[in-house]
């Protein structure tokens, strides 16, 4: 589906300053819950039946999404690769790895206060984007699954740019998509070193922890009322 709309401004009572601002949400674990382990243990219940056990493979698959599945997000191996390559690497069968990967889109479940906050975004006339490392099958998914993907006036997966947060050329890409400037834009992240590598870019950007003090963060900005 097409993923750029034209933004409806309406008139509100925030402050002039922000009137343009724009925000660009990260998903996992931002808008969508991300819970690896809870995953592995549904999935792979003879492997990962402890909380230590379920810790163990979700670095061994994931590598805290460097490496292979790294590449898988950044749009550079293709899924029956990356399923060879971590069973090789693993010792896992290509069939449990398999099953995880499938199963992976679904269990990004929507952040019910985060998806509130943004419809009130959206309703007091601010533009949204999303910026998510994400590997296709995953991107795809979700843009099929949520009829708010239709609320973001645009978005960079970066399996479609073929380049991870935080290297600088996502973000510098997703301003050119975006057609915005880097002080009209603030980005909400759950992770540190993306916020760092923001800011060195001259993003506004907050440090996401949960959607009580999002809201705060927000009101404070002028944002919302």
């Amino acid at each position: 589906m097409s993923m750029i709309k034209s933004s409806a401004w309406s008139d509100t009572l925030l402050d002039a300053s922000t009137v343009d601002t724009a925000i660009v949400f990260d998903f996992g674990r931002v808008v969508f819950d991300w819970q690896p382990e809870a995953l592995l243990s549904r999935v792979l219940p003879r492997r990962a039946a402890t909380p230590e056990t379920a810790a163990h493979w979700v670095e061994q698959i994931f590598q805290s999404y460097q490496g292979d599945w790294g590449d898988f997000d950044s749009g550079q191996v293709e899924v029956p690769a990356l399923i060879e390559r971590i069973a090789r690497r693993t010792g896992l069968d290509e069939a449990e790895v398999m099953a995880v990967v499938d199963a992976a889109p679904a269990s990004l479940t929507p952040l019910s206060g985060t998806v509130a906050l943004m419809k009130r975004l959206k309703d007091a006339g601010r533009s949204l984007y999303f910026l998510s490392n994400m590997p296709l099958p995953f991107a795809e998914h979700l843009e099929r699954a949520h009829p708010f993907m239709d609320w973001f006036d645009g978005g960079v997966f970066s399996s479609r740019v073929k380049v991870n947060k935080p290297a600088a050329a996502i973000f510098d890409h997703a301003l050119k998509q975006f057609g915005l400037p880097a002080e009209q834009v603030l980005f909400i992240d759950d992770h540190g070193p993306n916020i760092e590598a923001a800011k060195a870019l001259g993003w506004q950007a907050v440090q996401f922890v949960g959607d009580a003090e999002l809201e705060r963060e927000l009101i404070e900005r002028g944002l919302i009322v």
